[in-house]
């Protein structure tokens, strides 16, 4: 390793001295350089095979993916060793004369047929691993994904238990523009969420993935396979998780400006520890559906609305409400901000025709968007200081 580090630095600075580079340069070169080949002698940060996952069938993916791999390269190896073979041998400086000849049938057999039986040998496991991919009968529970500009909404069918992932509140600060937070600082940087999915382990899940939106694409290496999620189609998966632990993933397909900000996070608990997790979360969605009747104070309103707008508004209107024109208009001063309130919950529920501005009625509840509303409202100068209540909110829904 020193030998090959020394000889990198003298062909560095060769190099840079004959195309007349300024020692910065070389230097700067040599540092990056260096640095890729210290980042190649790491076994364990090379990520430059796929992982084996956590599931029988991501297992299974991984053998397979092996198999075609090193088929692959005993193909490459005779060939072009064969290859080489007979141009070395052959080569006119011995006396070599080439055969003359226009073709051979009796090669083009043996050149077609070779291949074919090498496919279908490669199929025959390849086909196995497909059809198990697409056993998602006898399942015991099942989880609904939608994808929406830019988060992912989960349901639970059989524990009536609902919620939305969005980027976590750390990382979103951190991507602002001017936050002046170094990224490096957040932990799991733009791979972190506010509300995993939390599944049990040794379960055979179904997940059912559709968008609302535009296409996304949900993908977690770990599970061995990504699913589309297409507006107005209904995509199926499904898996078995033998390990608890968190597992990472990520929008996979190019949906829109933020498509780098909706991961996704799997945590995979013992069923005891999710059994847990169901009743916990089956009383914070009590709780919060008991909020919607009492009356809340503009203190309250203003506080949560905050965080609902730095998560879910900021991206788009910036967390100083103005805006990025013409796209994504101020909401400091805004019309529709300073205007009725009944105007302004009608473009937060149902968003606004032929602009980017989402519909939010069957993402945030009922209580998050009039926080929302009510921040939106009296923050940056807007001077509307009343606050809109929940139940509004509700009306509007129902009328």
């Amino acid at each position: 390793m020193d030998n090959v580090l020394k000889d990198l630095r003298r062909l560095m600075q060769v190099n840079g001295q004959a195309h007349g580079l300024s020692a910065r340069w070389r230097k700067a070169g040599l540092t990056a350089c260096l640095g890729l080949l210290a980042a190649g002698t790491a076994q364990a940060e090379y990520g430059l095979n796929m992982p084996r996952g956590v599931t029988p069938f991501s297992s299974n993916v991984y053998d397979l993916h092996m198999t075609i791999l090193w088929i692959c390269v005993a193909i490459g190896v005779l060939v072009f060793g064969a290859m080489f073979y007979s141009m070395f041998k052959h080569r006119k400086s011995v006396g070599h004369e080439p055969a003359q000849f226009s073709h051979s049938t009796k090669a083009e057999v043996i050149w077609t047929i070779i291949p074919i039986v090498i496919l279908v040998v490669m199929a025959v496991p390849a086909t196995k691993v497909l059809i198990q991919m697409e056993q998602t009968g006898d399942t015991d529970m099942t989880v609904k994904i939608t994808g929406y500009q830019w988060k992912w909404k989960y349901d639970y069918i059989e524990d009536d238990i609902s919620f939305l992932s969005n980027l976590d509140p750390a990382s979103n600060a951190a991507r602002q523009l001017g936050s002046g937070i170094d990224p490096a600082s957040v932990p799991n940087y733009l791979l972190e969420v506010d509300n995993a999915v939390v599944l049990p382990t040794n379960t055979k899940i179904r997940f059912l993935i559709t968008a609302e939106d535009v296409l996304h694409a949900w993908w977690v290496p770990e599970l061995g396979w990504k699913r589309d999620a297409i507006p107005g189609k209904v995509n199926e998966g499904w898996t078995y998780i033998e390990e608890p632990g968190v597992y990472r993933g990520q929008c996979a397909e190019l949906c829109g400006k933020d498509h780098g900000f909706m991961p996704i996070v799997i945590d995979a608990r013992s069923p005891e520890d999710y059994a847990a997790w169901v009743a916990e979360q089956k009383g914070e969605q009590l709780a919060e559906a008991q909020q919607v009747e009492r009356e809340w104070t503009h203190a309250e309103l203003f506080k949560r609305g905050q965080g609902v707008y730095e998560q879910q508004c900021a991206a788009c209107h910036q967390l100083n409400g103005e805006g990025l024109a013409p796209a994504f208009p101020a909401l400091a001063g805004s019309p529709v901000a300073t205007g009725p309130v009944d105007e302004h919950l009608k473009v937060v529920l149902n968003g606004r025709p032929g602009t980017a501005m989402q519909a939010f009625g069957r993402t945030l509840s009922e209580t998050d968007i009039a926080a929302a509303m009510t921040y939106t409202r009296s923050a940056w100068g807007n001077a509307d200081k009343t606050p809109v209540q929940p139940r509004e909110v509700v009306a509007a829904k129902r009328g």
